[in-house]
């Protein structure tokens, strides 16, 4: 027992070293002293003094569930599983943004964005509305730079192209469905250009199909129902609040998969978890209880107990028409 044990901790040492030596994805390991498994954080090398490797989103059950928050320095994926949920990835990416900006310290008009998207996008989705960015996000309308290319391969050499200039808080690049220039050399390079600048990359794909890619980390957004506006004197029937959210962990290497309903506060600038409008405590099963009955099994037809077939596969002698009965001699 003792034996597997070191065994254990030598194989977590030995991988602990490969992580730091290669600097890539981040990988959950087992450890035997700890009670729970060991976070490796890979790649954060790229990312600058005094900033952490990773954007809390101030949720602490999503924060825990991404063993930390959202990676910095990595490329990550935002999936809108139809059109019409665009506004709901473009929202929460716009969310993580507006974060991002306030733990780095900028101001509105030192934090500036490269937003790159195809023309058919802009045409299906909506072409995004500085006015109100502003006012629900909090950025500077001189801080966005809107860039709309026609093929895709012009828009991923852009999105390289700005993740390297060191002026760019972040790049955003929105697509539509499953283009095959979209392929895993592809990510893998704008996963790579993150990392070498530690600032991240959020790739938007609306009405898409998952697919691999380097992106070490997915979400699926969709659109929830915005809750009832607060006053002093209570809720507000038919009034709209907050914008609201569906968030899935759809891919991750150090994260556990799960569900959140999120609203996005423009005033505090912050997400909170909330609960669906229609939703109710569950009632725990009671124990003790029988186990429910086995399934029925195929129904056959059986004869009737004592009753022999007759040869022949003929009927009973009681049950044969008069006129077939043999007649007795003499």
């Amino acid at each position: 027992m003792a034996r597997s044990a070191m065994a254990q901790e030598t194989i977590c040492a030995l991988r602990r070293e490969i992580s730091r030596i290669e600097g890539s994805l981040p990988e959950r390991l087992a450890s035997p002293q700890a009670g729970d498994s060991v976070v490796l954080r890979r790649g954060i090398s790229a990312v600058r003094e005094g900033c952490s490797a990773f954007l809390g989103t101030g949720v602490p059950k999503l924060d825990c569930a991404l063993a930390g928050g959202v990676p910095r320095a990595a490329l990550t994926e935002i999936h809108s599983l139809q059109t019409r949920d665009a506004g709901a990835a473009t929202g929460f990416t716009l969310g993580l943004l507006a974060l991002l900006r306030r733990a780095d310290g900028r101001s509105r008009k030192q934090f500036l964005i490269c937003w790159i998207g195809l023309a058919d996008v802009f045409r299906e989705a909506g072409f995004p509305y500085a006015p109100g960015l502003e006012k629900l996000f909090g950025f500077a309308a001189g801080g966005l730079l809107f860039v709309s290319t026609a093929h895709i391969a012009d828009a991923l050499w852009v999105a390289e192209e700005a993740a390297r200039q060191k002026d760019f808080g972040a790049v955003v690049l929105e697509v539509r469905g499953n283009p095959a220039r979209l392929d895993l050399t592809a990510t893998r390079r704008l996963h790579r250009r993150a990392q070498e600048l530690g600032r991240p990359v959020f790739l938007i794909r609306e009405a898409a199909v998952a697919e691999p890619t380097a992106a070490p980390l997915r979400f699926t957004v969709s659109a929830e129902p915005a809750a009832p506006r607060r006053s002093l004197a209570g809720l507000l029937q038919d009034s709209i609040g907050h914008p609201a959210f569906t968030v899935v962990i759809g891919k991750s290497r150090a994260a556990r998969p799960g569900r959140f309903i999120l609203e996005w506060n423009p005033h505090e600038q912050s997400f909170r978890e909330i609960r669906p409008a229609h939703s109710g405590a569950l009632v725990p099963a009671s124990g003790n209880r029988p186990h429910p009955p086995a399934a029925m099994g195929a129904v056959v037809a059986l004869r009737p107990a004592g009753k022999a077939p007759a040869p022949g596969g003929q009927p009973p002698g009681k049950e044969r028409p008069a006129h077939r009965r043999p007649r007795r001699a003499g």
